[in-house]
């Protein structure tokens, strides 16, 4: 990041993408705008798009070479803002701009991990779906997404189709954290049934598939 002051076109692109006004982010990057010029908390305009889920601005910007990877001084990206946001949208105006999914944030997690904390079904779907992001990537809490969802969320039918589909996309259920606690056991302890029963069967499967010949 640098300190460098914004010249004119530079602020004339923050405040047409706070606006969400495309010519005028058009005009600011044909007068020499920095794509890449930070805020005071180290924002690019990308992020700033991202942020406001100003999908638009975001495509164009990215059409013209916005780095979706440039992150801020709390490690947020356009790409990982995407997994807090739930913008569908916004997630797919990124991917022509080559996201590095692996990019982790200031939790050490990958996107994937906040969606599922905060029962993004249709993120969680189409970022497994539509990228090779790791589905059991372990983050400096020692969770993985398959145990956000359970220890972060709530229970209900949000994250309920949440722990389906990261089990439809292979979430190991047997994965536990630092506690060697599994998402099974934490769902039996909060009175999720329905979360509990969906990973002990999961479980069943994984048991079985690691004992092929068992008859």
């Amino acid at each position: 990041m640098t300190d460098r002051p914004l010249s004119p076109a530079d602020r004339a692109l923050s405040d047409a993408v706070d606006r969400g006004d495309l010519d005028a982010v058009r005009a600011a990057s044909a007068a020499g705008a920095d794509l890449g010029a930070r805020d005071a908390a180290g924002r690019t305009p990308l992020l700033r798009a991202a942020l406001a889920d100003r999908v638009a601005v975001a495509a164009l910007l990215v059409e013209a070479g916005a780095d979706v990877n440039a992150q801020d001084a709390r490690l947020d990206s356009p790409w990982l803002v995407t997994g807090v946001t739930g913008s569908v949208p916004m997630m797919r105006a990124l991917l022509p701009g080559r996201p590095d999914v692996a990019l982790r944030n200031r939790f050490g997690g990958v996107s994937v991990i906040p969606a599922a904390e905060r029962g993004h079904v249709e993120y969680v779907r189409a970022v497994l779906a539509e990228t090779d992001i790791d589905v059991d990537h372990v983050n400096d809490l020692g969770w993985t997404a398959l145990l956000e969802a359970v220890i972060l969320g709530d229970g209900g039918l949000a994250h309920r189709e949440v722990v389906d589909v990261l089990l439809a996309h292979g979430a190991d259920p047997l994965l536990p954290d630092g506690d060697d606690v599994t998402a099974r056991v934490h769902a039996e302890r909060r009175g999720f049934r329905e979360i509990a029963a969906a990973l002990r069967a999961a479980e069943a499967v994984r048991a079985d598939d690691s004992h092929p010949d068992r008859p």
